[in-house]
């Protein structure tokens, strides 16, 4: 049985190349989640004015990764102190959130805010919200990385750093070695 959560680390194209890497995620759909506007398009979330977050949904299996491993690596890839941005990216858009879809997903959501937080000197700004309507993002945003992310210089920049964090920190749970 596939479980699934939603996450919001910043860049959709990021966070979804981390998690298509990690043994028992089964699929990892981009999108946005968190806003006003019914079925955004990627220009008007963009502009940071329909509220909504660009997220990933991920699919995995919890008999071969646990929700535990999930949100550890979630935390692990993205930067949860910055508030409204990753990097570059700067607006509500690119906030750090988790829409969980239970309420067991939010005590563990909980519990791993208060790991993630123990490892870090700056507070976590990673908002918990209500996982209301989901939008799959525009076709050419899905497996942005494998199709066309690497002849984009954003992506070359973010993207390898992020996975030699999942490969280092949780070797067991990567389905690759080397960037």
């Amino acid at each position: 049985m596939t479980d699934y959560l939603t996450l919001a680390g910043g860049c959709f194209w990021c966070t979804e190349a981390v998690f298509k890497d990690v043994i028992g995620v089964e699929s990892v759909e981009s999108g946005y989640i968190g806003g006003h506007t019914e079925d955004p398009t990627y220009r008007e979330v963009c502009s940071g004015g329909t509220g909504h977050a660009e997220a990933i949904r991920v699919g995995f299996d919890p008999e071969q990764v646990s929700l535990g491993d999930i949100l550890d690596i979630f935390f692990a890839t993205h930067d949860p102190t910055q508030l409204n941005r990753q990097g570059n990216d700067v607006g509500t858009q690119y906030r750090s959130a988790i829409f969980p879809a239970t309420v067991m997903q939010e005590e563990q959501a909980n519990q791993a805010i208060a790991r993630a937080q123990a490892d870090l000197d700056q507070p976590i700004v990673t908002t918990i919200e209500q996982a209301d309507n989901w939008y799959p993002a525009e076709d050419y945003h899905q497996d942005y990385w494998e199709t066309s992310g690497r002849s984009n210089p954003y992506c070359m920049a973010v993207i390898p750093p992020k996975l030699q964090k999942l490969r280092k920190s949780f070797a067991a749970r990567a389905k690759s070695v080397a960037a």
